[in-house]
Formats: structure tokens, sequence, C-alpha cells
């Protein structure tokens, strides 16, 4: 993929930037504009440069697809001079989830998105993992450029791929499914792989523990042989609550922390506990003793951005991923179709 600064002379041009500003909020207010803050060095880069830019974005994940930025925009026109639908040098547009087309991958709603600019410039990492029409469909349409902050994702998170030693990768929260081609791909790479939250319960599982009513997945599904090689680490002790597991202990996170220590690079996704019911006591510990000990660390999921956040420590990591599923994503696979769109 090109980088916007391979772009050429940028004065006058119209660039169709796609950001994912689908940032949490609480009682209409934003609670952390992480996201939102990430995608300012392409835009200030656009601006010095002298283009016209047209933001494109989308509501925050479970909000309802016709929900609309009007939000957004208030609390960022205090950071940026943007309007809203009007136009101007920098204008964000409303909801593209608003068209069914966003979604489907119109090809029809892709390029009547394209006739906004004449270069388009994806900086929605998190977004990535989509095959969505502001997303793949526009760049069938525009010359196309990855963004400064897409560009680090990228570079970032392909450390993962060959790490310094020894190599310790977390992995937690309660996504099976999407998390166990994560966990087959770097049980080859990681020297030790520490699992935890829902998706330890299915280790457990197999391993012929009562694991109660905790949540679990069908099926057996290859777990057994990540266990033979001996690189799977699961909580020795954990948090019950009604036959339920609901949180690492005390002695898992003594033990997790020597790990931490011992380790050149640590990288984790995913919530130890069931962070959204107020579990979360292990993944705040895990995240200050990440920050601590680890001599180079990569996180990245929506709970563990909310656990960096709460405890005020974003900046004690080496790097902090935008990206949840689009992170997993790529770390699963090397790639994602908004990396490809932009090949």
């Amino acid at each position: 993929m090109k980088s916007i600064k391979e772009a050429g002379n940028l004065k006058g041009k119209r660039v169709l930037v796609r950001v994912d500003w689908s940032v949490p909020t609480q009682n209409g207010k934003i609670i952390n504009d992480y996201q939102i803050r990430a995608s300012f060095p392409t835009i200030h880069y656009l601006r010095e440069a002298g283009a016209k830019i047209i933001l494109l974005s989308h509501a925050e994940k479970g909000e309802s697809d016709d929900e609309s930025l009007l939000p957004i925009f208030e609390y960022v026109r205090d950071l940026l001079p943007l309007t809203f639908i009007e136009q101007s040098d920098l204008m964000l547009m409303e909801n593209v989830r608003i068209n069914p087309g966003e979604k489907e991958n119109d090809k029809h709603f892709a390029k009547e998105l394209s006739k906004l600019g004449d270069i388009f410039v994806n900086e929605a990492f998190p977004e990535s993992h989509r095959e969505y029409a502001s997303i793949v469909g526009v760049p069938e349409y525009l010359p196309s450029f990855a963004g400064l902050r897409l560009e680090l994702e990228v570079r970032e998170l392909s450390k993962a791929f060959y790490p310094k030693r020894p190599f310790l990768f977390i992995v937690g929260g309660a996504k099976f499914d999407t998390k166990l081609p994560l966990l087959k791909k770097f049980v080859k790479i990681a020297d030790y792989v520490f699992v935890g939250g829902a998706l330890a319960n299915n280790f457990f599982k197999v391993q012929g523990k009562d694991v109660g009513s905790s949540l679990v997945a069908e099926g057996e599904r290859g777990l057994s042989k990540l266990l033979e090689t001996g690189k799977i680490i699961l909580p020795e002790d954990v948090i019950e609550d009604g036959g339920r597991i609901l949180d690492a202990g005390a002695v898992t996170m003594e033990k997790l922390k020597d790990k931490i220590a011992a380790s050149k690079l640590v990288l984790w996704n995913g919530p130890l506990g069931q962070y959204e019911i107020g579990y979360k006591v292990a993944t705040l510990q895990l995240a200050k003793l990440i920050s601590e000990f680890a001599p180079e660390s990569i996180v990245g999921g929506g709970d563990t951005l909310a656990a960096i956040k709460e405890l005020g420590i974003q900046d004690k990591f080496s790097f902090v991923s935008t990206g949840g599923g689009a992170m997993i994503t790529f770390l699963a696979t090397g790639t994602l179709p908004g990396i490809e769109a932009l090949k």
C-alpha cells in the first residue's frame, strides 16, 4: 500500500478520508477520544499540504445505524476548525451507515462517495477488517493511500510476527470463534501464551475441570493440541460467583507478573474477567503490570483500552492499537480487506 506521503502535490486536491470516530460515549458525552486524536496527524499533514479534506465516519458500535455524528462534531470542533456537512476546507460528512449501501458494499453507493474527492485515504484501521463501501468500495474509483496512523498500526503490530524473545502473548475476552485462529497462530510464534477471560474456560473444560455455568463454546476445537505444545498458560486460581468463573485470582496475577518481567515483548488483547459487569480487578492489574515491567509492549482491544484509560497510563505502553476486531484479524492473517483495497 502507498502512503499518503507518496501522493504528490495535494494543494487544492479534494481528499476523502475515512476515519473511525466511533468512540464510546456515556450519557451523550465522549468518554475516550483516543481513536479521534489518532487520526489528527494525517489531518494536520493534509491541511499543511493545502488539501481540502472531507471526512467519513460512522457512529459508535452498538448504536443504531442512523445515529447522527453531530455529537462527535460538536466535540471535535473544539479541537479542529471543522464543519458538519457544510462545505469547507475541513468538513465531516454524516454517518455513512445511514445508507444501507455502506454495509452491503454497494458499488453505486461507493461510486457516489468517491465523487466527493480526487483521492482517497484510509485512516480507519479499526474498521479495515470490514468489507464496507467506504473501506473497500471507494478505492476502486479513486487513487488510494494509507493514512499515517494506518501505516503505524501495520508497522507496530507486525513486530509480533518476528518478535524479540522471550515473547509473551496474552489473550482474554469471550469471543472464542474470533480468537481461536489467533491462538493457533501465535502458539507457533510466541514463547508463552497466557489465556484468560472466558476463553480460558474452554481449556478448563477440555482438561476435565468443573466450569459450572461459566461461559464456554461448543466442541473441543483442537484445544488439546494447543495444550500439548506446553506454551499455554492458564489461570491458577479464579474468582467465582454462583458457579460462574468471573475473573483471574491473585496467585495467577503474581505468576503473570514474573512472566511479564522476564519477557522482552508482551502483546495483550482482551480482558481477564467479565469486564462489562464489573469484574475488572485482574484486567486493571494486568495493565499496570505490563506498563511497569514489560520492556516493550503492544496492547489493544475495547476493554483493554477502557482499562488503560481508567488508569490514565496510556503513555506507559510502547504501542496502543486503536483496533479491536481489526487488530485480531490483522494479527491472525497479516492483512485486512481495507489494506488489500489500497494495493
